[in-house]
């Protein structure tokens, strides 16, 4: 039995998440049938973390176990042969029997993208969120600061939370202005912001959650320090909307 690690880049559009849910497309309904094709197995695969519905990947960490004697060049070879041009396989390699990318792990880094402008260019429709209001840029960054720590994130989790502890801590939390996003070697000027975020665990909607209170800072209708408040309130009710997935990229999975 051997136990393959796989790290993976996905476009989150279409599918429903990570999870496998009967009778939708998601990232680990579609992989697990083309590893199937390939070894004639079925088997489970299990990743760092479970992305939402519109959610994208760059470096998302996954694993599977196999008898298969196919090498790990081959394997990810017939992988991105089989599997749609929106989900590639960029390293496959051997791993540990005990490896388990979300145990694992030490640490995960998501960055969102915020598009402050009137008009977004179409090519960025489904990677940023669009908001034409004036954003304060000083009392975002000061509520990212506030997110530095050990906290209870309950006012920041969603319903259906599978997760042991809201407790998390926060390694980095930093947010920059852009003017321009890289795109097929062209610049697409605008007015970006990312929030981008390293720390232990995230809970469900976590990110978007914060983003989403984040620009509420930047608006003007809640104030930097309330973000304290509502570590102490733990209430969901009390934070900001949930910011759309479409904006949100795990970027990587840190193991050490």
């Amino acid at each position: 039995m051997r136990n393959i690690k796989l790290v993976m880049q996905y476009d989150g559009t279409h599918y429903h998440g990570w999870q496998v849910q009967p009778g939708t497309a998601t990232i680990q309904s579609v992989l697990q049938e083309r590893i199937a094709t390939i070894t004639g197995e079925e088997i489970s695969s299990i990743a760092a973390g479970r992305t939402d519905a519109g959610v994208h990947a760059l470096a998302q960490v996954a694993a599977f176990k196999t008898t298969s004697r196919l090498s790990c060049d081959t394997l990810k070879n017939a992988l991105n042969a089989l599997l749609p041009g929106d989900i590639r396989i960029t390293a496959a390699s051997d791993a540990d029997l005990s490896f388990h990318p979300r145990y694992d792990a030490k640490g995960k880094v998501y960055f969102y993208i915020v598009a402050n402008m009137q008009v977004l260019s179409p090519f960025l429709h489904n990677y940023a969120w669009r908001v034409p209001q004036p954003l304060d840029l000083q009392s975002m960054c000061s509520a990212a600061n506030f997110m530095h720590g050990t906290h209870d994130f309950t006012s920041f989790r969603a319903s259906g939370c599978g997760a042991k502890t809201p407790i998390k801590t926060i390694f980095h939390s930093t947010i920059e202005r852009l003017d321009s996003l890289e795109f097929m070697t062209a610049g697409l000027s605008g007015n970006f912001l990312k929030l981008r975020i390293e720390g232990d665990g995230f809970l469900r909607h976590m990110v978007r959650n914060i983003a989403g209170t984040i620009v509420e800072i930047g608006k003007g209708k809640i104030s930097p320090d309330m973000i304290e408040k509502l570590f102490i309130a733990k209430d969901r009710r009390l934070a900001g909307p949930t910011a759309p997935a479409r904006g949100l990229f795990l970027e990587r999975v840190n193991y050490t």
